[in-house]
């Protein structure tokens, strides 16, 4: 047996109830093809507004990858998961919407976790999505380097002012906050704000995270570049690396427009490139700090092992460990029971507004090669367990 694979740690805190419930859960989102039937009845329904089809995906979906529809309501999991060492990332999932008065109110709210999350051990991260604070054309354009219009001038303004009262509401609060990663066509854009508040915000240690997806071509040689700058100019790096969660979009749209595919040409060549950030972390840890967004055990264990090699204390500050909630409970709680730094992302919202963001994570389990059958025969294995004791 591998490191990862003691059900009896990873399932410690769910009931039978809840482990027959999540296995028929994803053994519904196995099928590729069913999953995207459901998922377009799914946001139908919710779109025009069914009766009871949110009581329903509260008790399922919602359930297995949400905290609650509150704050407040996700405590109870916060709670639960940091009294084993696991810390929670609030994620509000609003996703899907572009008027002004939204990114205020998002804004606005990530402010607010902020100050909930203050002198609280068990939030480690604040963390925010870039369209979540202004349109995905904005940073396109703003990435291009063209010259704004006047309109679009004060659009990108606000956009700014939004990044910098919660970077700078963060850092008055010794908070660290990420910056999630979104389409490469916008990211250019988010890049440069990212480094600009970290070149404010970041000149005692990381407060201001960006994050890379290593499935991209060309992230290696901008994590080169922008050590290079923070070197010169005298701040900390702090980085999310995750695999990414956009290639089919991205490859569509390259082929479509006519340029050059931004993923990389395969999953080995995707594993070796996110297994090169590890390196690239780990090497120069005096500057940079890594929050490694992985379900993947190979990844894992090279971390535990460049951590081991290095002779890094299993909670250096440096290197954080990080799951989706609902999912890899096995690698999340083995890393807990070691003492690593380790979180989960933890998404909350109203159930309608949140639909999308569950139907896109149901989705991703179905491309993810082996990720569902790989819930599936953990939480098998641990009723298997229980059942012959």
């Amino acid at each position: 047996m591998g490191i990862f694979d003691d059900t009896k740690l990873a399932f410690a805190d769910k009931t039978d109830a809840q482990l027959r419930k999540a296995y028929w859960m994803f053994k519904a989102i196995e099928r590729p093809a069913l999953t995207n039937i459901g998922v377009s009845l799914l946001n139908f329904t919710i779109k025009n507004n069914f009766p009871f089809v949110d009581k329903i995906v509260k008790q399922t979906l919602f359930e297995q990858f949400c905290g609650g529809e509150t704050r407040e309501e996700s405590m109870a999991v916060v709670q639960q998961m940091f009294r084993r060492g696991v810390g929670s990332i609030f994620d509000y999932s609003i996703e899907g919407k572009e008027e002004e008065e939204t990114f205020d109110a998002v804004c606005n709210e990530i402010k607010n976790i902020v100050k909930f999350s203050v002198g609280n051990p068990a939030i480690p991260f604040i963390v925010f999505k870039p369209t979540a604070f202004g349109r995905i054309g904005i940073y396109e354009e703003v990435g291009k380097g063209k010259e704004l219009t006047a309109s679009q001038k004060e659009e990108w303004s606000r956009v700014e002012k939004r990044f910098d009262e919660v970077c700078r509401l963060c850092f008055e609060h010794d908070k660290k906050v990420m910056v999630d990663a979104e389409e490469s066509w916008m990211q250019d854009a988010a890049d440069q704000l990212c480094e600009e508040m970290m070149e404010k915000y970041n000149r005692e240690k990381p407060i201001v995270w960006n994050t890379l997806q290593m499935y991209r071509t060309g992230r290696l040689d901008y994590m080169n570049a922008h050590l290079e700058r923070a070197n010169k100019n005298g701040y900390f790096i702090g980085y999310k690396i995750v695999r990414g969660a956009y290639m089919e979009k991205e490859r569509e749209r390259a082929a479509k427009m006519n340029y050059p595919d931004p993923i990389q040409p395969s999953k080995e060549a995707t594993d070796d490139n996110y297994n090169a950030a590890i390196d690239f972390v780990i090497t120069n840890i005096d500057r940079v700090s890594g929050f490694f967004g992985t379900h993947n055990e190979k990844s894992s264990e090279l971390i535990i092992d460049r951590m081991r090699s290095n002779q890094f204390e299993h909670n250096n500050p440096h290197i954080y460990f990080g799951q989706l909630y609902g999912m890899s409970d096995n690698i999340t709680y083995y890393l807990a029971d070691k003492h690593y730094n380790v979180a989960k992302y933890l998404p909350y919202g109203p159930v309608k507004d949140v639909v999308p963001y569950l139907t896109r994570r149901a989705q991703e389990n179905t491309s993810v090669a082996g990720q569902t059958g790989r819930e599936l025969t953990l939480i098998a294995r641990e009723l298997k367990r229980r059942k012959n004791i």
